[in-house]
């Protein structure tokens, strides 16, 4: 389980970032920020992915409501085909980070990237199964970007948005196929690329 030893082995105030969003073919890609109260942790924290979609929404409110301070950025697809989703990636950190209430001295960043944040910065790789606070950030993370691609379902009907998330299934593959991209999938991406040469909306390099 992930605990606060690295954070209390970093000059403080410490935030845990971590990301959301990276591999699906649709939507942005999210980071969260976080500056636990290591008074005032919150129960249960562990890699968003381990945690069930209840137990993710209960934990983002109980982040929220004790850690210290807390930020949420995103990267739009726009971005993400400008910039690449690495830089994308780090931009979203970047914008999560900026957007906490206490400026921090030292951010652990989940993964081996060290990404341009406006403070000193650690890399953890698993981060997110290590530190706490990268642990609360990945739930705030997943949860904003779970929130938004449900909404994403009513704007966009037809793609299953609010069951797979932008991501890899086949009812997104079908859905693909019939009604083509909308303007938040990825164009880039290789499937969705190749499932638009496959309509004759793109010609193959």
């Amino acid at each position: 389980m992930p605990d606060m030893m690295l954070e209390m082995a970093c000059p403080g105030p410490v935030c845990g970032v971590d990301e959301a969003g990276r591999g699906p073919w649709a939507g942005p890609v999210s980071a969260g920020a976080v500056i636990l109260d290591p008074n005032r942790l919150p129960e249960g924290l562990d890699d968003s992915k381990k945690l069930t979609a209840k137990a993710r929404a209960a934990l983002e409110l109980d982040i929220k409501d004790k850690a210290l301070a807390w930020g949420v950025g995103l990267a739009s697809v726009e971005e993400i085909e400008n910039l690449n989703i690495l830089q994308a990636t780090g931009l979203a950190m970047r914008r999560a980070v900026e957007a906490l209430a206490i400026t921090p001295a030292f951010a652990l960043v989940d993964g081996n990237y060290r990404f341009k944040l406006p403070c000193e910065i650690k890399t953890v790789v698993k981060g997110d199964a290590i530190s706490s606070s990268i642990a609360a950030a990945s739930i705030l993370a997943k949860v904003a970007r779970d929130r938004l691609m449900t909404e994403m379902d009513s704007v966009y009907p037809g793609y299953g948005f609010a069951a797979h998330k932008g991501y890899h299934a086949q009812v997104h593959v079908e859905a693909l196929r019939t009604l083509g991209p909308c303007a938040i999938h990825r164009r880039s991406w290789e499937p969705v690329r190749l499932l638009l040469i496959e309509r004759g909306e793109l010609i193959a390099d």
